[in-house]
């Protein structure tokens, strides 16, 4: 079915809040065993994910002392909570050891270590890293080959749905060894709905 044809008939499937649109694309032919293989990819969607990411900024400017950076993570609990709360984080290079040595076991196994922000960045340069990360989506390959993507919102307009879920194609197609060939098929959906297998050659 064609993208066109998939987003309308995901359209009945109506409920009383917001819907995430997922692009789910199933893989073939990759022997996860070799490291080489284990893909770690961000995109940046062109029209954003209808629900921008959610943004830590760790940085003395905005709170996040060494003390309290190690007290978060000497409490299980709030370091898994606050794993949890973000989808990136950004981080002052001088914090990067610290972070590390505290919160590297509860960011790490969900790729969501910090990238730290360029030395002397402006707030301008901060702001604009943050707007990136919001439009952005990541996936890894780990133990299974499957990706699975929020690539929008219901609310947003088909061709903007559209040309999210091109780039992303795009952009896996580029990661993968051997290209589309490594593609098995490719579906979307709804937060609530059935996957519909979409045309994407």
């Amino acid at each position: 079915m064609k993208i066109e044809d998939a987003l309308k008939e995901l359209k009945k499937y109506k409920r009383n809040f917001k819907q995430r649109i997922d692009l789910i694309i199933n893989l073939r032919n990759i022997d996860l065993k070799k490291p080489e293989n284990r893909i770690k990819k961000e995109i940046v969607l062109p029209y954003g994910r209808g629900k921008p990411a959610k943004v830590c900024i760790i940085s003395e400017e905005y709170g996040f002392t060494k003390e309290k950076i190690e007290a978060l993570g000497q409490s299980k609990k709030d370091a898994k909570k606050f794993a949890k709360s973000y989808d990136f984080f950004l981080a002052s290079p001088n914090l990067m050891p610290i972070i590390g040595k505290f919160l590297g076991k509860y960011l790490a196994p969900s790729d969501k270590m910090p990238q730290p922000i360029p030395p002397n960045a402006t707030k301008e340069i901060i702001e604009n890293l943050v707007k990136i990360k919001e439009k952005s989506v990541k996936f890894a390959l780990k133990s299974g080959l499957n990706i699975q993507l929020a690539v929008g919102t219901e609310d947003m307009k088909d061709e903007e749905i559209i040309e999210n879920i091109k780039t992303v194609i795009r952009e896996v197609e580029k990661a993968l060894p051997k290209g589309s060939a490594q593609i098995k098929n490719i579906m979307i959906k709804k937060t609530m709905s059935k996957p519909i297998k979409i045309d994407w050659k």
